[in-house]
């Protein structure tokens, strides 16, 4: 579980998050929702100790992440808005094997967590390919894969879908509706809707650094009117025509 304690945060005396408090279950799937500067990146940041709270505190399963970074690291896999941002290897496999291999795991279970994790985003057979001469969508997928080496929990990404033409966005949906069936727990950041909201048991929106919805899906869309997110295209024409 994923636990946000009334958190707050700013930058250089400038407020970002204000008293956010949340739980998200384990095998949950979370849309956090919000325009860019709502604080849905510096939230995510906390998860793994990447930023420290001012105020309040952030748990990963019951422990403080400033107790045991390490461990929250784990459990916690990061795909960033870029994922060239997150890239410490030139090939596919090597970077997928980083993240076990500086837990001091041995070969065969790096090899291991590395099959297992490229087979997840259909990837496998790739493993010498230089990460520069991939698709968008497929660094996309190398950069869940590496997530997914650490075998963590809780799997969290930032925006995942900028900058990826149509085919690439199915294909990392697909990926991400695999891995909720199979029981990873997913909070997915986003001011777009439309790919991931048929995905979601539960959309948390967030405005000036609060939530300000925190709904089922079906309720959470009645209540983002006058929120800068773009929702599913049905939605729209069925208000137009109202």
């Amino acid at each position: 579980m994923l636990e946000f304690r009334s958190v707050s945060f700013g930058f250089d005396d400038v407020g970002v998050l204000e008293d956010v408090s949340l739980s998200i279950p384990d095998g949950e799937f979370v849309v956090l929702a919000g325009a860019n500067g709502s604080g849905k990146t510096t939230l995510l940041r906390h998860c793994n100790g990447l930023l420290d709270p001012d105020e309040g505190t952030v748990l990963v399963d019951g422990t403080p992440v400033a107790d045991d970074v390490i461990g929250a690291r784990t459990s916690v896999g990061m795909v960033f808005q870029h994922p060239r941002d997150q890239f410490v290897a030139a090939t596919v496999g090597d970077d997928v094997a980083f993240g076990p291999a500086n837990l001091g795991l041995g070969r065969e279970e790096i090899d291991r967590r590395v099959a297992e994790a490229l087979e997840a985003v259909n990837l496998r057979g790739r493993e010498d390919e230089r990460i520069d001469r991939l698709s968008g969508g497929e660094q996309s997928r190398v950069a869940i894969a590496g997530a997914l080496a650490m075998e963590p929990t809780h799997l969290v990404l930032d925006e995942p879908f900028t900058g990826l033409d149509e085919p690439a966005r199915r294909s990392v949906v697909g990926r991400l509706e695999a891995l909720a069936a199979d029981g990873t727990g997913i909070l997915l950041a986003t001011h777009d809707l439309r790919d991931v909201l048929g995905l979601a048991d539960r959309v948390i929106a967030m405005a000036d650094g609060r939530v300000v919805v925190d709904e089922h899906p079906d309720r959470a869309l009645e209540e983002l009117d006058g929120l800068p997110v773009r929702i599913p295209r049905a939605r729209v024409d069925l208000e137009e025509r109202c």
